[in-house]
Formats: C-alpha cells, structure tokens, sequence
C-alpha cells in the first residue's frame, strides 16, 4: 500500500490508515509537545530568552547566587537555593516560578530583578521546554 502523507511529505509505504492517521494526524498540542523536546526548541526559543533576560547574571563567569543557566547540569545542580529546574514539572521548577513571579513567600526573588517581568509568551515558551523534558543540546 502506498499512501501520500501530507503531514510527513513522503510517501508511505506498507502503513495502514490507522499507522497513518496516527503519525499524520496528532493534534496540534502532541506535535508542539514534541518540538519542545528538541534541542533545536532549546536554541533557537529558549536560550535566546535567557541570554537577553538572565546571561547578565547567570551565563557565562557570571553566577549570581551561585547559579549558572550555561548547561542543563548547571541548572539542576542550581545555586544557593538549590535546583532550578525539574524537567517534565514546571510547577516544581523554581525557574518558572521565579519568571513568573510566583517564587516563595518569604523571599521571592522575582526575576529578572528590576525590570518587568517577562512576556507571557516567553514565559510560555520556557514553561513548554521544562515540561518537555528540559533538553539541551
């Protein structure tokens, strides 16, 4: 059997409608879940956000609180506080918190500190790779 799938841009071959419809037809959310798994999703969406809104603090020699963003080690390992980051859980991820500026009462550290707060959006998108799995390149 051979089918167009439009979703994939090739050809299939040997698959039945029900493989098919499976590997062409995934709602929107599954497929979006699965860029953000990416290490592509991390470079091109997320690092930018941190670079202009953290690397000032956290990236490169810099480490405030003892807290580098630079690799994924360095964030679970996190700083002064303890981990940042808990991939597949942003409610458990300080880093989403702090961003949103949810972080603990009894000191909540918005970030980044003394400017706004980041867009919604960028917010969203850092939520997105921590729920998918927090990959790096």
């Amino acid at each position: 059997m051979r089918v167009f799938c439009a979703g994939l841009g090739v050809l299939a071959v040997g698959l039945t409608c029900f493989q098919l419809g499976r590997i062409c037809f995934q709602p929107a959310s599954v497929q979006a879940q699965d860029d953000a798994a990416k290490p592509e999703f991390y470079t091109t969406r997320v690092k930018p956000i941190f670079d202009q809104n953290c690397g000032r603090c956290h990236e490169g020699m810099n480490r405030r609180g003892g807290l580098s963003l630079d690799t994924r080690a360095a964030m679970l390992k996190g700083g002064h506080d303890g981990t940042v980051l808990v991939p597949g859980d942003p409610q458990k991820s300080l880093i989403v918190r702090l961003i949103r500026h949810e972080g603990p009462a009894d000191d909540p550290m918005p970030m980044p500190p003394k400017r706004p707060k980041l867009s919604d959006a960028d917010i969203a998108v850092v939520e997105r790779w921590v729920k998918a799995g927090a990959v790096m390149p």
